[in-house]
Parts: C-alpha cells; sequence; structure tokens
C-alpha cells in the first residue's frame, strides 16, 4: 500500500488487491480526527469508473463539501464497465473484476486501520453504481449502515434490464456472460437488487431519480454546460432519455421497498436528467441520512 498526501486532508492511495492481482487506486478524503474516530462513506463511480474523468471528485464538490465533516471519503479511481461485482470469468477487454471481494472484504479493514476509523460504514453510487452499492449491502448484511443510490436500473433479471445492462457493458467492449454467464443463468436473479429488496431490511435507505424532462440544471448557465449549446442539447437529449428510463427501474424499486414495509427516503424528481449536478445534489441531500446513520 502507497499513501501519498495531497493537501487539505486529501491523500493518494494504491492498495494491491490480491483478488484482481493489481493495485487499485483510490482518492481519500480524511479530516484528520479532529474529532476523534470517524465513519467511512464509500462513493462508486458510474460506468467508466472515473477512470476518463468521470469521477466524483471532478465532477461534484465532494472535497470541499466533506472537508469540515467528520467522515472519512473514499472514492475507487477504478473500474470501468465492472458493476462492481464479482466475475465469473476473466473479461478478454476488462481482465479481472472481483469488485465485491475487494470493496466488503479486501479494503474496509485497511481503511479502518490506517485512518483509525470506527468501523461504521456508508456508500453511495450513481448510475451504474447504484444496483452496485444495492447489492454489496445485500451480500454483506451489516457493513454498511446506509446506502444511497442515484439514477440507476435496480434491475437484472428480466430482459429488458439484462438488455440495458450488456450494452453498458458493451459500450466498453465488455461480455455481460463474462460477468453473470447467460442470462438464463442464475447470477442474473441473484444480483436483481429488486428481488433480495428484503435483505435491505435495517439499512437506511436513500433512492433518487429524475424523470428525464428539463430541470433547474438543464441551462446555459448550469454546471457543465458553461454556455456550449451543444452539451445542453446533450443534457437534454441523451441524458433526458437515460433518466426516463431509470426513473421507471427506481420506480419499481421504491414500489418493492413499500411493498416490503421497508422504509426509505425517496426522491422521485419532477424533473431532472442523467447528470452529475443533480448526482451532486442528492449527495448533499442523503448526507444528513448518512450521518445520523453511522454517528458521524
Amino acid at each position: 500500500m502507497a499513501v501519498t498526501a495531497l493537501g487539505g486532508g486529501q491523500f493518494d492511495v494504491t492498495v494491491y488487491s490480491a483478488a484482481m492481482d493489481r493495485p487499485i487506486t483510490l482518492w481519500v478524503l480524511h479530516s484528520g480526527g479532529e474529532s476523534g474516530p470517524s465513519p467511512t462513506l464509500y462513493l462508486l463511480n458510474g460506468v467508466d469508473g472515473g477512470e476518463n474523468g468521470g469521477s466524483w471528485t471532478g465532477r461534484s464538490d465532494v472535497a470541499s463539501f466533506f472537508a469540515d465533516k467528520n467522515v472519512t471519503v473514499v472514492v475507487p479511481l477504478a473500474g470501468r464497465a465492472s458493476y462492481y461485482t464479482d466475475w465469473e470469468r476473466d473479461d478478454p477487454v476488462l481482465g479481472r473484476n472481483k469488485w465485491t471481494t475487494f470493496l466488503t472484504g479486501e479494503l474496509p479493514p485497511l481503511i479502518d486501520n490506517i485512518f483509525h476509523n470506527l468501523g461504521r460504514n456508508a456508500i453511495a453510487g450513481l448510475s451504474m453504481s447504484t444496483t452496485s452499492v444495492l447489492n454489496l449491502a445485500i451480500h454483506s448484511p451489516g457493513l454498511y449502515q446506509a446506502v444511497g443510490s442515484y439514477s440507476g436500473c435496480a434491475r437484472t433479471s428480466d430482459p429488458l434490464a439484462q438488455v440495458y445492462v450488456s450494452s453498458q457493458l458493451a459500450g466498453f467492449g465488455a461480455d455481460a456472460r463474462n460477468m453473470w454467464g447467460p442470462p438464463s443463468g442464475p447470477a442474473w436473479s441473484e444480483n436483481d437488487p429488486t428481488l433480495h429488496a428484503d435483505r435491505l431490511r435495517g439499512t437506511e435507505l436513500y433512492i433518487a431519480a429524475g424523470t428525464g424532462l428539463p430541470g433547474p440544471h438543464e441551462s446555459l448557465s448550469a454546471p457543465g454546460i458553461d454556455s456550449n449549446i451543444g452539451a445542453l442539447a446533450d443534457r437534454a437529449i441523451v441524458g433526458g432519455g437515460m433518466e426516463a428510463v431509470v426513473n421507471q427501474c427506481t420506480s419499481q424499486m421504491v414500489d418493492r421497498l413499500q411493498a416490503l414495509r421497508i422504509p426509505a427516503t425517496v426522491n422521485l424528481r419532477p424533473a431532472g436528467t442523467h447528470s452529475w449536478p443533480y448526482w451532486q445534489d442528492d449527495l448533499h441531500a442523503s448526507w444528513p441520512m448518512f450521518a445520523a446513520a453511522t454517528g458521524a
């Protein structure tokens, strides 16, 4: 392991994963422990894993927002198109992915030891990684006290969901069959949070999505648009279309939780696209829940 201080409580941390037989780079924000041992908040990136600039660290105010809070924030800067899960086979393009093993078994003890943390955790993800964070909580009961799902499709076992997942991976040249086997295989159902939502009972949940309609962050002055008409059109059309699909999946997950009488903080916005400003809003909105659940 290598830890490099970047200043302002920020660290570049490299951890060797035995399960994946490679080093994993992390961005860590740690207050220094002025308030004593802190809990840990893990933030997972979207489909590019933060490897191509689409990271919490570069696309949100995560550093400044958490600078004065008693929490250690950990962002893996890897995992593109992996769904942050354990794959059945190595992929010719992506290589070996054993993210469940890394995130739930290998990493937490190291983070707790280095930064003298409490062993209490929350985790949040956006887009692709919303499926991941829900599954990580389901498969590792008690590890996370709270989970945040921002604009994700928490279904994997029905045909439309499988097409969606496969297309996400195919965009990076990866084969979803190497992840969970053929569509008829059991792993697709085993990794469907909607089917196993009952195992989230006792975990604090924040579930959010927009409708795809233009909202407060679809304007020329919005962050990430910066007066670029082409960028605005892309966010409104492409991001709007993606969020409309995500909204349906999210609504199904919310309905399932309600049927099971599992409490959740739900934020189904009347507008909003598949874009970073809304995920930053969700991070801010869900922080009080994370803080209360983890003792921050």
